[in-house]
């Protein structure tokens, strides 16, 4: 059993910064922990819309605080994301999230982070498995 308080992460390895600013990713549980699952405090502070494309990970999202707006690319269908609201990656289509105020998730994603991913050039994430390094 373990607790881990996400908080006290910050600084460590599993406090990963997005290289373009766009999000900061506090990560609990990654693939190293044997859940199946990563999880992370994902913190995103107001600003232009972010790409993302997550072609190898499904992903859900509950919003804990703040305000966005979640955009389908394919379809154009659009969603306010406030408290208490949580959002499906389950198709791997690509989106954006713009923050309008700083927004505060609890991400999970399948297959499991290994902790070192960021944003690829294409907007996703490189499928990595626990002891690879990101290119």
């Amino acid at each position: 059993m373990r607790v881990i308080k996400l908080d006290n992460l910050a600084g460590t390895e599993r406090d990963v910064q997005c290289p373009q600013g766009g999000f900061r990713s506090l990560r609990g549980i990654l693939a190293c922990d044997g859940m199946g699952f990563s999880v992370h405090k994902t913190i995103v502070p107001p600003g232009p819309p972010q790409l993302w494309h997550y072609k190898h990970h499904k992903e859900i999202c509950y919003c804990v605080s703040g305000r966005g707006v979640l955009i389908d690319k394919e379809s154009g269908t659009e969603w306010e994301i406030t408290p208490d609201y949580m959002y499906i990656l389950n198709d791997h289509r690509a989106h954006t999230f713009q923050a309008k105020d700083e927004v505060v998730l609890i991400s999970v994603f399948n297959p499991p982070l290994t902790g070192s991913e960021t944003h690829q050039l294409d907007a996703s994430y490189p499928l990595l498995v626990a002891g690879e390094a990101q290119s």
